[in-house]
């Protein structure tokens, strides 16, 4: 992975990783993203769902979209993503912390071709729930019309990662405070029916395996 000034992690750098599997794992076990961007030179972040495949994340919106209409020009952006797996509970303040697993990326992103933007919305589909495409009517000419569809290439880009208790002053370590971690994690729950489903319809299978 390409590691410059920007990209290399500088407060905690034994927390940082540059290898594409890492980067990769931890792009594959999200599901929303944040992409900064200066427009009308201020800065702005949106949130948004995105798909990878290989060295190339996905995100696609209405073709009249902010974000689009301003990514879609080759811009400079960083993306983020992130996870919480646990609150780091220390025996004083300041020395609270969380475990987690961050990744930010940087580059420009270019319109996918009406041509791949078909198997690009399917990348998305399935990074967000793995079987649904093969179970749901398919975009139609209008729809895929109406989107837009961009790439952003994985070239630059660094990983962050906390784990373990906490770490105290030695003076505290005596104290009777209690400390550890909270872990944390997201959980599935059981399927709700759209009050409209036609009855008789049950639970397709990508559905009932799902598991974040």
């Amino acid at each position: 992975m390409n590691r410059t000034e920007r990209s290399r992690i500088k407060r905690a750098p034994k927390r940082g990783y540059y290898d594409r599997e890492t980067i990769f794992r931890i792009l594959d076990a999200g599901q929303i993203c944040h992409i900064g961007f200066i427009h009308h030179n201020k800065p702005v972040v949106i949130p948004t769902i995105y798909g990878r495949s290989n060295d190339k994340l996905y995100i696609h919106g209405a073709a009249i979209s902010r974000l689009i209409a301003v990514l879609e020009k080759g811009i400079d952006i960083s993306l983020s993503v992130a996870h919480v797996d646990g609150l780091v509970l220390a025996r004083s303040a300041f020395h609270h912390s969380m475990n987690y697993r961050s990744v930010v990326v940087f580059g420009k992103a270019k319109p996918v071709a009406d041509a791949d933007k078909t198997d690009a919305l399917k990348i998305i589909s399935d990074h967000l729930i793995s079987g649904r495409w093969d179970e749901v009517r398919k975009p139609n000419t209008k729809e895929l019309k109406a989107t837009k569809v961009l790439e952003i290439e994985i070239d630059e880009a660094s990983a962050k990662i906390r784990t373990g208790g906490p770490v105290d002053d030695k003076e505290d370590y005596d104290s009777d405070i209690w400390a550890g971690e909270i872990p944390l994690k997201i959980t599935a729950l059981n399927p709700v029916d759209d009050k409209k489903l036609v009855a008789g319809i049950e639970v397709p299978d990508s559905v009932r395996n799902y598991y974040p």
